[in-house]
């Protein structure tokens, strides 16, 4: 079976439910705010978030309306969080697409994300869950502060690899694994459960900010420039890894090109040639293995069947995927 349908499958009904509810959520009868969230909803993504939600929650107890309300706030969250990113990164493209500042501009793009940021607030009250509510004004914040600390990264030209990891935890992983907290939190769950959906969010949100590091590296299919990342001065594993390994000499030559943010596109291929062929990917994939085999030992420990071969096949699907 594909595996995003097997991902998708003990929840399909709930995933139903989920998509009328987040389509009604965000209705407005303002006709020229409607037309972009209809150019949004056209091009939402593979909704993982919520699936994986859902997903902790069936695990952990019965979906509810908590659930449900839960699920609507974090991808509305979430798409505000890339609305808002697009128009900090000065991106063009999104899902293959044309962005929405790149249709509408910066000052519609920023609206409109602040009408789904207000909108998954609504929703969050919804939840009547203090904790809930808690946590996902938490996930705001963290998700701000991931997008500050990278700009200050590229700012700064820091090359570390822990302050990367925070960086990522901050600004991807940190949605993965308030999703499975709070899809847990949402049917009353142990809280023992609650810890370990929390940690396995968090695996699966940095193998897949992981994977998206090294599509940078390779030919596009996802609508993003290969070199994109280094374009924009982020430096992500592949390239921090292969700078640490380098001789001084090497480490010179590409630390003038980082520090003059000069960018040239043979600069840029300089770069990924050097991440590529001195074991920057392989450590990155090193890095994704070593994540998923803890993720594999949390999801054995799932009691239904279902719950744990869909878990499973995310955890496949966010390595292995093409774009």
């Amino acid at each position: 079976m594909n595996k995003k349908l097997l991902i998708a499958q003990p929840v399909a009904e709930e995933l139903k439910i989920f998509g009328e509810r987040y389509k009604n959520s965000i209705f407005c009868n303002n006709m020229r705010l409607q037309e972009i969230i209809d150019y949004i909803m056209k091009s939402d993504g593979k909704r993982i978030r919520p699936t994986l939600l859902l997903l902790a929650a069936k695990a952990c107890g019965d979906i509810n309306d908590i659930t449900y309300n839960s699920a609507i706030t974090i991808e509305l969250l979430h798409t505000a969080s890339l609305i808002h990113d697009d128009v900090v990164d000065e991106s063009d493209m999104r899902r293959g697409r044309a962005s929405l500042n790149a249709i509408y501009d910066n000052k519609m793009a920023v609206l409109v994300g602040d009408y789904f940021l207000s909108t998954a607030l609504i929703k969050s009250v919804l939840t009547g869950n203090i904790r809930i509510i808690s946590d996902i004004s938490d996930l705001g914040r963290d998700l701000a502060e991931g997008e500050l600390n990278q700009l200050s990264l590229v700012k700064e030209l820091i090359l570390d690899e822990t302050e990367y990891f925070e960086v990522i935890k901050k600004k991807t992983a940190s949605l993965m694994s308030v999703c499975m907290r709070i899809g847990a939190m949402s049917v009353d769950a142990p809280e023992e459960d609650v810890i370990k959906f929390t940690k396995l969010g968090e695996i699966l949100g940095l193998c897949f900010q992981l994977r998206d590091d090294i599509f940078d590296y390779f030919t596009d299919a996802i609508g993003k420039p290969t070199g994109n990342d280094i374009r924009e001065g982020k430096i992500t594993l592949p390239l921090l890894f292969a700078l640490k390994e380098a001789t001084e000499e090497e480490r010179k030559e590409l630390h003038s090109v980082i520090f003059s943010y000069d960018y040239t596109q043979e600069n840029i291929n300089k770069l990924i040639n050097y991440a590529r062929d001195h074991g920057g990917i392989d450590y990155a994939y090193r890095k994704i293995q070593e994540l998923k085999s803890e993720a594999e030992k949390i999801i054995e420990t799932i009691p239904n069947t279902e719950v744990r071969e869909a878990l499973d096949a995310a955890m496949d699907y966010i390595v292995e995927r093409a774009y």
